[in-house]
């Protein structure tokens, strides 16, 4: 059996190519017949948005890259029309955001302070920075498994937002 739309050899009820729904009898013996079957749609995955990414996958990745993912998805056209995404984006953000003024702050303390005041500083920085680290992990996986994980303010802020 071949596929009415794209004209690909098919095994089963869909086209492994394009996607497209091939009934048993609607199936053509060759390419030359080509055309859409009546009534078929392309695959689409659960919860998929119109760029072809689903809403977990993309909620994820706006925590990959920070600030710049989570301005990439609310600027990209099918992504920014979906609350949740937006939510994880703005949350992105606004996580980041509060990691590089810690950032500053903590630095400008250690460069100020004399040596041993400095040394602990600087621990206490890791400490924070590796915390930081455990929590961006834990967005990610939260996000990817579809679920909402709000920060205190944050989460607050960028519910607000979305």
């Amino acid at each position: 059996m071949f596929c009415p739309n794209c004209g690909a050899t098919v095994e089963g009820r869909f086209c492994a190519k394009c996607g497209t729904a091939v009934e048993a009898g609607a199936a053509s013996s060759g390419p030359a017949a080509a055309g859409p079957a009546t009534g078929a749609q392309p695959y689409s995955a659960p919860g998929a948005t119109s760029g072809g990414m689903t809403d977990n996958v993309a909620s994820a990745l706006c925590y990959a890259l920070g600030i710049i993912t989570g301005i990439l998805f609310l600027v990209l056209a099918p992504y920014n029309q979906y609350k949740l995404i937006r939510f994880h984006a703005f949350q992105s953000i606004f996580l980041n955001a509060a990691w590089i003024v810690f950032w500053i702050v903590e630095t400008m303390i250690a460069i100020v302070m004399p040596w041993y005041v400095m040394t602990v500083v600087s621990l206490i920085g890791l400490l924070v920075a590796l915390g930081f680290l455990a929590l961006w992990l834990v967005l990610m996986f939260k996000a990817y498994n579809n679920e909402k994980l709000k920060l205190p303010i944050i989460g607050d802020l960028a519910e607000k937002q979305a």
